[in-house]
């Protein structure tokens, strides 16, 4: 039985650390951070997985390590945030490669959910004699790509519902659209956008208030903007074949309903002001398998994160 221990927890953060640079560029592939560490506890070689159809996180590892130390290859150990691929795409195999580099030892985060890997990668490494350990901050590993985990498993994005409302539990006022975000946690809306594929609001709401759903206020990708009603409804499979692998849903209370009637929805972001309104529309009501993920007080409004029980 396999018992994580602080080195491996140190090297493992490491390569989590790394994958977070892909975050951009990596899409559709997940963010894969990787660490060489040579048997007196030196790291001689890291990389991640910059951009979709270049180089994975091992590969570039790999290409990292100076000639010099290409002998202590066979007694170093490898921490890669993500199971290695075994199957050819766009790139040869990484399982291949880190058997051909001849190191015996591999600690991995977590298995990879794509149907092409599934514990492929692990498999092929451990038949050809090189020990393999899985589950160092697993949790946190799935963390990182739970938007790839999801599209492959589900075949639809992941999910996030967002609204802003009063501290009395209306999103607007009347029917008028009122100021509930300040100049900064708007900011931080505009952060989130650049961090997922698409965006969505409802008919009204677009007619209405006009929104941009842009990144200005960040810097980023824009992300694709859509638009639904009754006769433009939105179809899950077709954003599943445009990979696009996450949704943030900005509507206003029944288009983000409509979700939650559903039970589409992965992440819930809240915006909360303290102020009141004296009537209008009702935000929409939590469901009861919403349990708190994450809570922030940023510039005197309170931002709560919602994850499925």
């Amino acid at each position: 039985m396999f018992v994580m221990n602080a080195i491996d927890e140190k090297y493992m953060r490491r390569c989590l650390q790394l994958a977070r640079c892909g975050q951009h560029n990596a899409k559709p592939n997940p963010m894969v951070g990787a660490v060489i560490v040579s048997a007196d506890g030196r790291i001689i070689g890291e990389g991640y997985h910059v951009r979709c159809g270049q180089g994975h996180a091992e590969v570039n590892a790999f290409a990292s390590v100076r000639a010099a130390d290409e002998p202590l290859l066979p007694e170093s150990t490898m921490y890669v945030s993500l199971e290695p691929c075994s199957h050819y795409g766009k790139t040869p195999p990484c399982a291949d490669l880190i058997i051909n580099k001849g190191v015996r030892h591999v600690v991995v985060g977590c298995t990879d959910e794509y149907a092409e890997v599934q514990g492929r990668g692990i498999r092929r490494l451990r038949e050809a004699g090189i020990e393999v350990e899985v589950g160092v901050l697993e949790e946190e590993c799935r963390e990182l790509n739970r938007r790839f985990f999801t599209f492959h498993r589900e075949q639809r994005p992941y999910i996030i519902l967002k609204w802003a409302q009063t501290s009395n539990g209306f999103i607007d006022e009347h029917g008028h659209a009122m100021a509930i975000s300040t100049d900064y946690t708007r900011m931080l809306v505009h952060k989130m956008r650049a961090e997922e594929d698409a965006i969505l609001v409802g008919r009204v709401t677009d007619e209405r208030e006009h929104p941009q759903l842009n990144v200005r206020h960040w810097k980023g990708h824009n992300p694709q903007r859509l638009v639904v009603d009754h006769n433009h409804p939105l179809r899950l499979d077709s954003l599943y074949h445009q990979q696009i692998q996450s949704l943030i849903v900005e509507g206003g209370a029944k288009t983000l309903t409509s979700f939650l009637v559903r039970n589409l929805w992965d992440e819930i972001r809240v915006e909360t002001a303290p102020i009141t309104s004296p009537g209008g529309t009702r935000a929409p009501q939590l469901p009861a398998n919403a349990v708190v993920s994450s809570t922030v007080n940023a510039d005197g409004n309170t931002i709560v994160v919602y994850r499925r029980a």
